[in-house]
């Protein structure tokens, strides 16, 4: 039995006041020692507002919008009211373009608003993995005259992004999926920003319209740092940026604590990394999704288990996709990248870091969540 740490269920009750509550309390047991907490800002960040969603959760920070799916939830089983419908009222309000880059499609919410905005004239483009486009809904797609490509190769063309007239981008863990939307535990995410949507469609470019894709690929993003209304964002693209050599630095600058959620963790440079910090007085919790404990070659879970961090599976019957990591409670690290060897050198991935105590705050929410249904 196991208990969320103490630092992280105080911010996440001081600071998710707003927020719906957990689905389930988490299960008494001993805890880790807390540490103190990060000094925090003299001008804080200003307060999220709520977004209500039937079956989800978010909130909006003005530049940005931020959700979570929540497969508990009793509607979710019904497949309405969830995070894919915020999308779906962006990409109608698309009146120039929307670029797709997405493992899977399968929502017909998502499938009809790209149809939708190709006929009222604004430009449609979808890049996905091959390996799922003979499924009914990219069907439709192409039947409706909207160009698909996919990438025609061994690796996975793994991003999850839409960015839409060139002035936004949707990004996060989640697949374009009726699982991924209402039954794993996902994130999505919308940047209003110009730059950060001339990163992704550069991004975009070199699949759709250069043919380049996996490790055929170059390190060419116009804006790896950006400063959005105050907050650091780095962007990151795999294979090409070098992803993993820059989060075992992230993990090294950990002082206090490292949370994550991880759907795939072979990794044995972020593994050795998160377990250097742990002996080093870090705290250390985590969930991984339970399949993929039990079918990965070289999980990092086994080592994690046997130096007795607070590492858990999750208690999803679906999967447990989120792929991120939250340090000393004002960095955050998410994406499509799943923190593995295939995720580095060989599938088309994104990643971001984002240097902020409010956002690191809701997707700590997130991990109280998970955690507290893990086991």
């Amino acid at each position: 039995m196991k208990k969320l740490p103490a630092f992280v269920l105080v911010s996440f009750l001081f600071f998710s006041a707003c927020d719906a509550p957990p689905a389930a309390p988490p299960p008494s047991g001993t805890q880790p020692t807390p540490l103190e907490p990060a000094s925090v800002s003299e001008t804080p960040e200003p307060t999220l507002e709520p977004i209500p969603l039937p079956a989800g959760y978010g909130v909006d920070g003005g530049w940005f919008e931020l959700y979570f799916t929540d497969p508990f939830n009793p509607l979710a089983g019904q497949q309405t009211g969830g995070v894919d419908g915020p999308l779906v009222a962006a990409i109608d309000s698309a009146r120039l373009s929307v670029d797709v880059a997405v493992y899977s499609l399968s929502l017909n919410s998502v499938r009809d608003a790209l149809i939708r905005a190709h006929k009222r004239g604004a430009r449609v483009r979808v890049v996905m993995e091959s390996d799922n486009l003979d499924r009914s809904d990219p069907q439709r797609i192409k039947d409706a005259g909207i160009p698909i490509l996919g990438d025609r190769r061994e690796g996975l063309m793994h991003n999850k992004f839409v960015v839409i007239d060139g002035s936004e981008v949707w990004t996060g863990s989640m697949n374009f999926t009726d699982s991924g939307a209402y039954l794993d535990n996902n994130s999505l995410m919308r940047i209003r920003s110009v730059k950060m949507a001339e990163n992704f469609t550069k991004e975009f470019n070199e699949m759709f319209i250069d043919d380049k894709f996996g490790d055929h690929t170059v390190a060419e993003t116009p804006h790896p740092l950006l400063t959005i209304n105050g907050t650091e964002i780095e962007t990151y693209f795999s294979p090409d940026d070098g992803v993993q050599s820059r989060f075992v630095e992230l993990v090294n600058s950990a002082r206090q604590s490292i949370y994550f959620m991880a759907f795939s963790f072979t990794s044995d440079p972020i593994g050795e990394a998160v377990r250097a910090r742990a002996m080093n007085g870090v705290t250390v919790a985590g969930v991984m999704d339970e399949g993929q404990v039990n079918s990965n070659v070289g999980t990092e879970f086994d080592p994690f288990s046997q130096m007795g961090l607070s590492v858990y599976r999750d208690g999803n019957d679906g999967q447990m996709h989120h792929k991120v990591m939250v340090i000393d409670e004002n960095i955050v690290i998410f994406g499509s990248y799943n923190f593995t060897n295939s995720a580095e050198t060989r599938n088309d991935e994104t990643l971001l870091v984002i240097y902020s105590e409010r956002i690191a705050k809701e997707f700590i929410a997130e991990f109280q969540r998970v955690y507290g249904r893990s086991k």
